[in-house]
């Protein structure tokens, strides 16, 4: 494998899952540095961003979330459009070029309240607008039966410019239906981005890692995004990120793992074997060796994607530094404002001048970007 990918060959699953479980962590890690130097030389991308969740509210309850509540829950919320734009307002004075735009599946809300947010928005400011993730847009679509491509269209009339990766999770839908059994299945993700490539507009993708699955889980979902990415060419970026159990489902109860067996007869807990069992998941967090693991074969498996991000927000400023050296090209944005991961008690907060010097002490040339990755300014 280690020819393969240094002849710039393209692996096959079964080289990727061979890599994965027996090379050493160097290894692998030299190989994904190797591919993102060639990709993209000894520059490292930044963007200047906020999230903005405009609703916790959220039907799908996945045992993964921290975030979500019901519609009756004390601590729900829906943001005024007041406080969307001040929170706007406070991107914009501080040089934002993007606002990712991503929040539950609020049963009382329809196409007709985000079309108005969205025109609303455009005409009040100049930013891209990074938006709706894949479960939302599905839920749309079906709520008001109307088809992806007619959802996503109306959207991107509306003002939506880009697609976030968000829902993901793993594309194995025996996975899914242990962490997020409401949400939609591993097919309908994929066919929803590539409705939203077919109409013209740039998506990421990304990975949640860390809980039941297995290493051929995570060269499946690898291998999927990378067959649509040969079919669209629509994805701009990959970003694994691994579960944060604080305040989750999975960390507070045991989760029924009905029949829960992996290819090859393994069992979908970690060390465990197939079967019918009771199972507390949420001891297991995926440690920074398996981060960077993980985050290392991405790189090289996606040979057809240029970029992958590392995720200062799930493992802190100095293992995403390290990530530079471990295949990621792109060290994600200032995110103003995130509120997600940190309801599971993760917070890690970094400023435009920390991201500088970090990419820079780890020997790389400084670049903020715009949602395409184009340079608006070298460091």
């Amino acid at each position: 494998m280690r020819a393969k990918v240094l002849l710039d060959r393209r692996l096959s699953a079964e080289d990727a899952l061979s890599l994965f479980e027996t090379e050493d962590i160097f290894t692998v890690g030299r190989l994904a540095s190797h591919v993102a130097r060639r990709k993209n030389g000894n520059v490292a991308y930044f963007v200047v961003n906020r999230h903005i969740n405009p609703t916790n509210i959220c039907i799908n309850r996945c045992r993964f979330c921290a975030f979500y509540r019901d519609v009756d829950s004390p601590e729900a919320y829906l943001l005024s459009k007041e406080e969307l734009f001040g929170k706007i307002d406070e991107t914009v004075a501080l040089g934002g070029t993007q606002i990712l735009i991503q929040g539950g599946l609020h049963p009382e809300l329809d196409i007709d309240y985000y079309r108005d947010l969205l025109k609303t928005i455009k005409d009040r400011y100049d930013i891209n607008v990074h938006g709706f993730s894949p479960p939302e847009l599905a839920y749309l679509a079906d709520k008001h039966n109307l088809t992806i491509r007619e959802t996503v269209k109306i959207l991107k009339e509306a003002g939506l410019d880009s697609v976030p990766g968000g829902g993901a999770e793993i594309l194995s839908d025996r996975v899914r239906e242990v962490l997020s059994p409401r949400k939609i299945k591993s097919q309908v993700w994929l066919k929803v981005m590539e409705e939203v490539h077919r109409l013209g507009m740039r998506t990421t993708a990304t990975m949640m890692f860390g809980t039941v699955e297995e290493p051929e889980d995570i060269v499946e979902h690898l291998d999927r995004i990378r067959s649509l990415q040969d079919k669209t060419g629509g994805f701009t970026a990959f970003i694994p990120w691994s579960f944060q159990p604080g305040n989750t489902e999975l960390s507070r109860q045991a989760v029924p793992l009905v029949s829960f067996v992996g290819k090859g007869g393994q069992g979908g807990v970690k060390g465990g074997r197939g079967g019918t069992k009771n199972v507390s998941l949420g001891i297991y967090s995926a440690t920074a060796v398996e981060y960077l693991r993980v985050l290392a074969l991405s790189r090289i498996y996606l040979d057809n994607i240029r970029n992958i991000q590392a995720s200062w927000v799930t493992q802190g400023i100095k293992l995403a530094q390290v990530s530079l050296r471990f295949g990621a090209n792109d060290f994600g944005s200032t995110m103003i404002e995130e509120n997600v991961v940190a309801s599971t008690g993760v917070k890690y907060q970094v400023s435009h001048n920390d991201i500088i010097t970090t990419i820079r002490s780890a020997g790389f040339k400084p670049a903020q970007r715009d949602t395409y990755y184009n340079v608006l300014r070298r460091y």
